[in-house]
C-alpha cells in the first residue's frame, strides 16, 4: 500500500512540474508571436518610408498608384486589434 501512495505522490509531482513548464512555454510562445507581429509592422513601416524617399525606377509605377484607390496597402498587426 505504501508503494501505491509513493507512486501517486510522484505522479502528482511530475504532473505539477509538467504543468508549470507548459505554462512557461505558452507564455514564451505568446511573447514570440507578439514580437513577430511587431517586427512585421515595423518592417512594413520602414518599407513605406523607403518607398517615399526613393524615386521609382524608370518603367516602374509610383508606390502611391500601386494600391487600390491610389493609396498603398497598410499592414495592421493582429496584436493591435486584440487590444481594442
Amino acid at each position: 500500500m505504501t508503494l501505491l501512495w509513493l507512486l501517486t505522490i510522484a505522479a502528482l509531482c511530475i504532473a505539477f512540474v509538467s504543468f508549470l513548464q507548459a505554462r512557461r512555454a505558452a507564455a514564451r510562445v505568446e511573447q514570440l508571436a507578439e514580437s513577430y507581429w511587431e517586427l512585421r509592422y515595423e518592417a512594413a513601416q520602414l518599407r513605406a518610408r523607403i518607398a517615399r524617399l526613393e524615386p521609382p525606377l524608370p518603367g516602374e509605377e509610383a508606390p502611391e498608384a500601386a494600391g487600390a484607390g491610389g493609396t498603398p496597402a497598410q499592414f495592421v498587426p493582429l496584436s493591435s486589434l486584440k487590444r481594442s
